[in-house]
Formats: C-alpha cells, sequence, structure tokens
C-alpha cells in the first residue's frame, strides 16, 4: 500500500511540471532599432503627407521620403514651398560628379532663398549617404530656407552638420542624369514639385513654369540652360552652401 502511494505521489510531480512551466512570464520581444529610445518614430514610406515629388527635366519622377521625426521645420518649410509652387521651374545651380546636385534658389546662383526666414539647425542622426536629402546653408549654422541638395555617393564627413531631412526612395536614376557644373552649362531643373498627398498628374515634361512668389508672376522658363547665370568663385568640394 505505501509503495503505491509513494508511485502515485511521483506522477502528480511529473503531471504538474508542465502546468507550472505555463506560469513563466513570458519573453518580452525586444524594440526595433528604429524605437531607440528618445527618438521619434518615423513616417511610413506610404505616407502620402511624408513624400515629396519632384519631377525633373531628366525624364521622371522622384519620390523623396520626408523625416519630420527628425527634421520637423525643415520639412514643414519644404512642404509650405512646394505647395505655393515655389520650386517649379528652379534649376539645379551646383552639380558636383560624386558628391553632390544642389538646387532650390530662385535666383539659381546659390545666394537666394525664399521670403520666409531662415531656419533653426536640426542636425540629427541620419547619414549623408546616397540619395540622402539635406539642407545647404552658409557657414551659419541656422541659415538654412529653401535650398536643399541630393547626394549622389556618401559623404560622412557633413554628418551633423547639415540636416538631413529626407531621402531619395524612388527616380535615383533621374537624379543621377543631373546634369553637372558649377554652374552647368545646359542645368538640369524641377519641372514641378508636388506633395503625395495633394493627388498630383502623372508625370509630364511639359512646360517649366517659374514660382508664383515674391519674385515676381509667373513666367515660361525655356528648357535650355541660362547663359546669363554669373560664374560662381571657386568652391571647396565638401559643402554645399548658399553665398
Amino acid at each position: 500500500m505505501r509503495l503505491l502511494t509513494g508511485i502515485a505521489a511521483l506522477l502528480g510531480c511529473f503531471i504538474a511540471l508542465p502546468a507550472a512551466a505555463q506560469t513563466k512570464p513570458a519573453v518580452t520581444q525586444t524594440k526595433p532599432e528604429y524605437t531607440v529610445a528618445g527618438r521619434a518614430t518615423p513616417p511610413l514610406t506610404t505616407d502620402t503627407q511624408n513624400l515629396l515629388l519632384l519631377d525633373l527635366s531628366t525624364g521622371g519622377r522622384v519620390t523623396i521620403w520626408l523625416r519630420p521625426d527628425v527634421a520637423p521645420k525643415m520639412v514643414e518649410r519644404v512642404k509650405t514651398l512646394t505647395r505655393q509652387h515655389f520650386y517649379d521651374g528652379l534649376l539645379f545651380h551646383r552639380v558636383i560628379d560624386g558628391f553632390m546636385a544642389q538646387g532650390g534658389d530662385p535666383k539659381g546662383d546659390g545666394t537666394g532663398g525664399s521670403p520666409l526666414p531662415d531656419l533653426p539647425a536640426e542636425f540629427n542622426y541620419l547619414p549623408h549617404v546616397r540619395g540622402a536629402v539635406s539642407a545647404a546653408r552658409s557657414d551659419k549654422e541656422d541659415s538654412a530656407n529653401s535650398q536643399f541638395f541630393i547626394v549622389f555617393q556618401p559623404r560622412l564627413a557633413l554628418d551633423k552638420k547639415y540636416t538631413v531631412f529626407g531621402r531619395v526612395i524612388d527616380g535615383m536614376q533621374y537624379v543621377d542624369a543631373i546634369e553637372r557644373g558649377e554652374p552647368p552649362a545646359n542645368p538640369s531643373r524641377i519641372v514641378h514639385a508636388y506633395i503625395a498627398a495633394d493627388n498630383p498628374p502623372a508625370y509630364a515634361a511639359g512646360p517649366m513654369v517659374a514660382p508664383p512668389t515674391a519674385l515676381g508672376p509667373p513666367v515660361t522658363l525655356p528648357g535650355t540652360g541660362d547663359a546669363a547665370l554669373p560664374k560662381l568663385a571657386p568652391k571647396a568640394k565638401t559643402a554645399p552652401r548658399r553665398k
């Protein structure tokens, strides 16, 4: 009888083990890398409110994923100017092979900006890799306005010295085709700029129109280069600048 009682007790222990195992707390799943503590969550790459579309004279549409999580002021500025048609017709005035293409200047020589005030620096952790879109500025850190540059090849020396506010996620081949030069002899242009949420039309290489800003009424621009562009002084090949 004692033997049977002992066997029953032993079996009871084995039967109870799985139930006990179920009471252990579940392993907590680690957070994805992009949700590092202290960093805002970036928008989805499908969020049309944060997709900038640039129709270029080089033959197609470029899609830029905007990053308001790291550069909210610059992103808001670009959205505002885009919706004012500020960028329509502007040329890429400084394009260095193996480095970057710079545009967004209504004067076309690197000295201009929008009628809006300059912005404070929003230097962040995003690197200046291929396709990165960053705000051009003068020697003063808090001088970003309307000009920007798109990186051809990584230039990590610029990290945390310029405000990266987006990245090309489609159409980089049209950026690669931008005419080189400082300034280019036959500069490539932004035909139209749109925010994807505004239901823009499909790409069409139509006539380019200058921005309807304080600079004056819209005027149709030729598709060829401006011979009257002033020559720029020699510049270092390491940093996009506003004069």
